[in-house]
């Protein structure tokens, strides 16, 4: 991120808006704005790979599901928020089972980025796919999101839900993806 031209950005923003951005309340407000963007942006950064790399030793291999994992990502119509939950599972394959702190790395890394929730999901599974191979799937967004309540249509707690299921679980998903 360029953090002087970001700074520079909410000023020129503020100026549009018609408010002074040297006034007494809103000189801080450029660099604050701006470090409030590189955290809400961080997952750009992450290396997934190095997040999923499995545990050592030979465990079993049964089902791993992560339930109501919550996020908060920005919509990238509108540069609103959007938050909610998510559900992630496995069930290990050749990529072996990972930590389960790194099933949350994975929903953060995507949430922390411009984003829409159908990609979101997309992207989640793909992740697991990818670097674990496993013999079944599951990943579940629920979020509600504040371009829809705050403008346009303006209806509250209407609650989006995106699922993508594969392998075993295309046909036979366990509970927590059952609707």
């Amino acid at each position: 991120m360029d953090e002087a031209r970001t700074i520079q950005a909410v000023r020129d923003l503020l100026l549009g808006l018609g408010q002074d951005p040297d006034a007494p309340e809103l000189k801080d407000t450029p660099a604050r704005v701006a470090g409030f963007w590189q955290e809400r942006l961080a997952g750009y950064g992450v290396d997934l790979a190095a997040e999923l790399q499995p545990l050592p030793g030979i465990l079993a291999p049964v089902p791993v599901i992560l339930e109501r994992i919550p996020f908060v990502s920005t919509c990238e119509h509108h540069l609103a928020a959007f938050e909610g939950h998510a559900t992630v599972g496995y069930l290990p394959g050749e990529g072996g089972t990972v930590g389960l702190s790194k099933l949350v790395r994975v929903v953060q890394a995507y949430a922390l980025r411009l984003q829409v929730q159908e990609r979101m999901v997309r992207q989640i599974a793909e992740a697991l796919q990818t670097h674990l191979r496993p013999a079944a799937w599951g990943v579940e967004l629920v979020a509600i999101h504040t371009c829809m309540s705050h403008r346009g249509v303006r209806t509250p707690g209407v609650p989006v839900r995106t699922t993508l299921l594969g392998g075993a679980w295309a046909t036979q998903p366990p509970p927590p993806f059952r609707s």
